[in-house]
Parts: C-alpha cells; sequence; structure tokens
C-alpha cells in the first residue's frame, strides 16, 4: 500500500532540529525498529529537563488506543517528537479535534499522520454490528456509530471486511480533519502541514502508507 492521502503536500522540513521529509522520519524509524536497532532517541533525563520549558513536536499523530501501537516505540521517536491523539478505532470526535487543531495553532506541526492498525478491535466491532444489526453494549456503540460511514463504504467489497474497513477508516477520519477544521484547512491550504494516512501491521510491525 504506497502514497498518501490525497491532500495537498506541504514542505518536506520535518522540524527546526531536522531537515528530513517528516513522513521518512517516521519510516526511517519504523525500520530501525522493526530491524531492532533502535536508537530510543531523547529519553534520558537531560532531555526531560530540556522539554520541561516547552515543546516543538514535528509530527502530530491520531492513532488507535491499541496498547500494542504506541507511536513513539514503533516509530522510534522520542519526548517532545510526536504530539499523541490516541483512541479507539483512531477517530476524529470534537474532543479529538479540538485536541490537533490546539497542536497545529501552537506548534504548526509538519505532519498530521492518521495511524490505523491490522485486526483493530473496534474496527471489528464495526463490521459486526453492521453486519448482525446488533449494537454493542455501553458506550462502545459511540465508537461503532463515529466508525459506521467509513466500514459501511466498504461492507460489500470483496476481500477481507476488517481489513478493507481499517484502510477506509484511515483515509475516512483523514478527510475528516480538514473537512471538519478550519484550523487544519488553512494549514494545510498554506502548505506547513500535510496530512497522511497509515497503517501498522501487528504481525511485522511494519508501517506502510495507504
Amino acid at each position: 500500500m504506497a502514497g498518501a492521502v490525497s491532500l495537498p503536500a506541504g514542505p518536506s522540513a520535518a522540524s527546526a532540529a531536522s531537515a528530513e521529509d517528516p513522513v521518512e522520519r517516521l519510516l526511517a524509524g519504523n525500520r530501525r525498529f522493526r530491524a531492532g536497532r533502535a536508537r530510543h532517541p531523547r529519553q534520558s533525563p537531560a532531555d526531560v529537563r530540556r522539554l520541561a520549558a516547552g515543546q516543538r513536536p514535528f509530527a502530530v499523530v491520531l492513532g488507535c488506543a491499541d496498547s500494542r501501537v504506541s507511536p513513539e516505540v514503533l516509530f522510534d521517536q522520542g519526548l517532545g517528537d510526536l504530539f499523541d491523539n490516541r483512541v479507539a478505532g483512531n477517530v476524529v470526535d470534537p474532543v479529538v479535534l479540538g485536541s490537533v487543531e490546539f497542536a497545529v495553532s501552537e506548534f504548526a506541526p509538519a505532519l498530521l499522520l492518521v495511524l490505523g492498525h491490522e485486526r483493530c478491535g473496534a474496527i471489528t466491532a464495526a463490521v459486526s454490528a453492521l453486519s448482525t444489526g446488533r449494537a454493542p453494549a455501553g458506550s462502545i456503540g459511540a465508537v461503532v456509530e463515529a466508525l459506521r460511514p467509513a466500514v459501511a463504504a466498504v461492507h460489500d467489497a470483496p476481500g477481507d471486511p476488517v481489513e478493507n474497513a481499517v484502510v477506509a477508516n484511515v483515509r475516512h477520519q483523514a478527510g475528516l480533519l480538514t473537512a471538519r477544521s478550519a484550523i487544519v484547512q488553512s494549514a494545510v491550504a498554506a502548505g506547513t502541514t500535510r496530512v497522511v494516512g497509515a497503517r501498522y501491521d501487528l504481525n511485522t510491525a511494519e508501517v506502510t502508507l495507504v
């Protein structure tokens, strides 16, 4: 799966500390992680003290709450590098969107990354609810409803319904970041921020763009 969400691309500068393209910076870290050569950068007591005065993350990550998909670990990044937003199904709701807008306004990150993952439990629940017509218990239903548009769009497509929905949901949520936010729209239009979707493979630990 190659490519990025069809949104205007921003500049290649990741941050003042790095001239790398922000996407390549993350993918390079993922390659180190997969190869067992993680550097665990910027995680020392000295880094804690340095960052106490402020942060300048180069990327905002909207990822799933799944315990196996920690962005700093799988991208081999350190303190102050990523502004994480993690919720089941990596959904864009008003609270998540407000958090992303704060980061965009405050830090002007070069990248907004929506990160889904293989065999996502929230996506599985949404596929099951759509197939059976039975709503899940409690507030899990709110997660399922947030995922329903993306899941329904590919429900009858050939292939594995959960995998299809994982990819569709990444693209859907990435689109919502701009569709629902004038702040994100402005940053994308100005070329200071780009929005990209990706999928994490639980078996191989590989991140691929979608």
